[in-house]
């Protein structure tokens, strides 16, 4: 996305992981899978609303700008809404992929089994993903790295029978992902195609 493509080729990458979890582990029934998939390739639409120097910003952010930043998940469900998008399991994703299994994530301070069930899955393909990403500073990990660092988090980060499942993909799945090919993804009402070309347009 014009506005930060940092943050938009990264829904894009975590979208398409969810795609190919939910289609080699048969573990969700065909609604759920279409909002928790559309859900993770626009989680971060919160961001829209964040300026643009606190998105780009190449050192870490100061406490006030990091305050601002973790507003992003309620911004992006209240965007939703507003855009008459009212489908629970959607919003839950957006909503809630910063929580942590500890009870130590935002915006709620959720813990454990109150975390719906798609946003705890959306936060470990999330992580995974920023972990194998490069920063301005910070080099990304290696893959084999970052599986290991989902394990060393699962029960405190991360709900570990949901890490376990992921690392059960392939490794061409989780190392190199191709693109999922957003035209053959159907997903009910085509929720997400109303605002990935906003991202773009930022």
């Amino acid at each position: 996305m014009d506005k930060d493509k940092e943050t938009y080729e990264h829904m894009m990458r975590v979208g398409t992981l969810a795609h190919y979890w939910t289609s080699e582990v048969p573990l969700l029934e065909q609604e759920e899978r279409e909002a928790f998939v559309a859900g993770c390739f626009i989680h971060d639409i919160g961001k829209i609303m964040i300026d643009t120097n606190i998105l780009q910003k190449t050192t870490k952010l100061n406490r006030e700008e990091w305050s601002l930043m973790r507003m992003h998940p309620e911004l992006g469900a209240t965007l939703l809404t507003i855009e008459g998008i009212v489908e629970p399991d959607l919003l839950d994703v957006v909503m809630f992929h910063h929580e942590r299994w500890d009870g130590l994530g935002y915006p709620k301070g959720l813990r454990g089994s109150q975390i719906p069930k798609l946003a705890r899955m959306c936060s470990i393909i999330d992580a995974f993903d920023a972990m194998l990403s490069d920063r301005p500073y910070k080099k990304g990990m290696a893959p084999e790295e970052a599986k290991q660092e989902l394990l060393a988090q699962s029960g405190i980060q991360f709900d570990e029978y949901y890490v376990l499942q992921f690392l059960s993909l392939p490794d061409r799945i989780l190392h190199t992902p191709p693109q999922a090919d957003l035209e053959l993804i159907e997903f009910r009402g085509r929720i997400f195609m109303n605002f990935i070309p906003k991202m773009g347009s930022c």
